[in-house]
């Protein structure tokens, strides 16, 4: 028996790229990718140098007014050839092959990880692994190029005023504090390096206690003592963390933004701060 090809087969008819048709509604589109995907990446890691995880992933392009549609395969293609390998230093070699690929003008991406750390216990000593919700925000428009790395950091806060009207204890809560910064860039044009870590430990010591995943009796006594001797209402954490990054010389911008999960109350409390700072004086 003879097999007749289907009229559509590739065998028989070139297959139409349909995103290249024009489009005549006259409209311009702002951003246009794929979002929700996960994907295994290699991020910088200050003690090991680099770290294995997983990464909530958004890609897109703008869309000139004439093109019907983008080339969604192309944006997985773009991150596959750079194998996961996702820092400040590659994010732009990502950005500057997706506006090629794409022929587009801007191009923004977003990953969303968790970075791991290995924690110790202040008085046992024990080790676990911490993990920090962090984000690569990158985005590439004309012939400028623009990062932003953001980490969130859960950290422990006792109430000022709790303690001050009560005869015993004071209430204190979980707060999370979130440090979006942009580093300067060196004569070469590349960011400024600033680790992940190193926003940790701001934020930490912004806050009346650390949280750590692993704590015994004597840990636990410890850290619930080292908070009641720091007291810090959700302002006060905002303002410490913004008075140690605007002494940063490498940082250009910053916003910092810290929730407090109210243990005696039905809400949460939030405070904002953001700066553009000023470029350091050059001395002679």
């Amino acid at each position: 028996m003879t097999h007749t090809p289907h009229p559509q087969s590739p065998a028989t008819t070139e297959l139409v790229d349909v995103q290249k048709t024009p489009d005549t509604r006259g409209i311009e589109i702002r951003q246009v990718g794929v979002c929700d995907l996960t994907y295994p990446v290699v991020v910088l890691d200050r003690e090991h140098q680099r770290q294995q995880t997983a990464a909530r992933v958004s890609l897109s392009v703008n869309l000139p007014q004439h093109f019907k549609g983008t080339h969604m395969s192309r944006f997985l293609q773009v991150l596959a050839a750079h194998q996961g390998e996702v820092t400040m230093h590659s994010l732009p070699a990502i950005l500057h092959e997706l506006k090629q690929r794409l022929d587009a003008q801007a191009a923004h991406i977003e990953l969303d990880f968790t970075y791991f750390l290995q924690r110790t216990a202040p008085v046992s000593g024990l080790k676990a692994p911490m993990d920090y919700r962090c984000c690569f925000i990158g985005e590439s428009n004309g012939d400028s190029d623009d990062f932003i790395l953001r980490v969130t950091i859960p950290v422990s806060t006792l109430c000022p005023c709790s303690k001050m009207i009560s005869d015993y204890g004071a209430h204190n809560q979980r707060g999370y504090v979130t440090i979006s910064v942009r580093t300067r860039t060196d004569t070469n044009g590349t960011w400024q390096m600033l680790w992940i870590e190193e926003l940790i430990a701001v934020a930490e010591k912004s806050a009346s206690a650390p949280i750590y995943p692993l704590l015994k009796r004597t840990d636990e006594r410890f850290v619930t003592m080292q908070a009641y001797d720091n007291p810090v209402f959700v302002e006060d954490v905002v303002r410490n963390v913004a008075a140690h990054l605007r002494q940063d010389p490498r940082i250009a911008w910053f916003e910092v933004r810290t929730v407090n999960h109210e243990s005696i109350h039905n809400h949460s409390a939030f405070a904002v701060v953001e700066m553009h700072l000023p470029a350091p004086a050059v001395t002679a």
